[in-house]
């Protein structure tokens, strides 16, 4: 069955989700529901990132959920790479741990180079998410029922869980400075920008917190203030980046109490 947010449609609803014409991303996506569908131990294919959204363009990569029978477990876990080589012409493919997400498999395909996220999960594994997927293909119909039933958990974006560690995070970028450890610093800002700033101002614009994606065109009124947080590699830069991190996020997160 191939459903879009949960609704029936015929043919490949997802196509529906794309801003334009992508024939590389859709002929992917149609592979691997062919695959999918035809191994008996896939129950489901969902998708997030850009297409779960409706935003892709030719630039987007896929990131695809590949929902499996809890049974098939260790056999799944181990062939990882061989289920990737059967959706397409496999260049590379790495697993996740860098990220901390060892379920996830990252590949690049070919011969016009395709980025793709798999992420190998149980069922049951579905009711715990951030959001909710777009369902490209299921066996049945336990996808659809599991996000009927359950709602996504709640994110770290409020201002209590940024509240609880900004500081301890401003100190050590601070410890870093003295020390000279400025490409350490450099790197630390970024983060902070990433989880802080950049997911706060995209709330705060109406958006999805999703890190630092796409500020340049939804922190209108931000991006001179954000584009004095990124330093070059030297002390008064990297020790006015840290200070413009530190007058930002008060702005930020009064703005956000005063929108929630």
């Amino acid at each position: 069955m191939f459903f879009y947010n949960n609704a029936h449609f015929p043919g490949f609803p997802f196509k529906g989700c794309m801003k334009m014409r992508l024939p590389v991303h859709e002929r992917f996506i149609e592979q691997a529901i062919a695959y999918a569908s035809g191994d008996r131990r896939v129950i489901g294919l969902l998708a997030g990132g850009s297409l779960r959204h409706g935003t892709m363009d030719e630039y987007s990569d896929l990131d695809l959920i590949i929902v499996y029978d809890g049974a098939y477990r260790d056999e799944i876990m181990e062939q990882r790479l061989r289920i990737a080589e059967g959706l397409g012409r496999l260049l590379a493919g790495f697993t996740g741990e860098h990220v901390g997400e060892p379920r996830l498999l990252i590949c690049l395909y070919g011969p016009s180079p395709l980025h793709v996220d798999l992420k190998f999960i149980q069922s049951e594994e579905l009711k715990t998410r951030v959001e909710d997927p777009l369902i490209l293909w299921e066996r049945g119909s336990e996808m659809a029922t599991i996000l009927s039933q359950t709602n996504p958990g709640l994110n770290s974006h409020d201002p209590q869980w940024i509240e609880d560690r900004f500081w301890v995070w401003v100190h050590y970028g601070a410890t870093k400075l003295g020390r000279g450890e400025w490409f350490e610093l450099i790197d630390h800002l970024t983060f902070i920008r990433n989880a802080v700033l950049g997911p706060m101002v995209l709330i705060r614009n109406g958006h999805a917190p999703r890190g630092v994606r796409k500020l340049e065109t939804y922190a209108v009124n931000e991006l001179e203030q954000l584009k004095g947080t990124i330093p070059s590699h030297s002390f008064e830069s990297c020790y006015n980046a840290l200070k413009k991190h530190d007058r930002n996020v008060p702005t930020v997160t009064h703005s956000f109490n005063d929108r929630t």
